[in-house]
């Protein structure tokens, strides 16, 4: 039988948080921008700012996306081949796991529409 550490344990679950973190921030930065927007009356409609912003939202939404099947990996690992849920704490990284998931499935509509909105603007040239 395979013993799970701690170590592993940490990792996994500290690269979950740093993904989640960062996607925090970067929708917080882009909240400040957008409301810092609105207030002097400036649009950010150009191109090279529709491909900033869809590069870190494909950024982000790619380490979420990552995170979450890390996530769900060691999860399956431990609670179906170990089977030490006992140990490990298993519904509290599931749950972990699933708000990581549910995370990316809000993120990507919007990274295909930025997607969208970048092919548009190059297709104007």
């Amino acid at each position: 039988m395979v013993a799970m550490n701690e170590l592993t344990l940490v990792l996994w679950t500290s690269y979950l948080v740093s993904a989640a973190a960062l996607q925090c921030l970067w929708s917080l930065a882009l909240t400040i921008l957008y409301f810092y927007a609105l207030l002097v009356g400036r649009s950010y409609r150009t191109r090279r700012a529709t491909a900033i912003l869809c590069v870190g939202d494909w950024i982000t939404g790619a380490l979420t996306f990552t995170a979450a099947c890390v996530s769900a990996g060691i999860t399956t690992f431990i609670s179906d081949d170990v089977e030490a849920c006992y140990e490990n704490h298993c519904p509290s990284f599931m749950a972990a796991t699933a708000m990581a998931f549910l995370s990316w499935f809000t993120v990507a509509p919007c990274c295909l529409l930025n997607l969208a909105s970048v092919v548009h603007k190059l297709q104007r040239l």
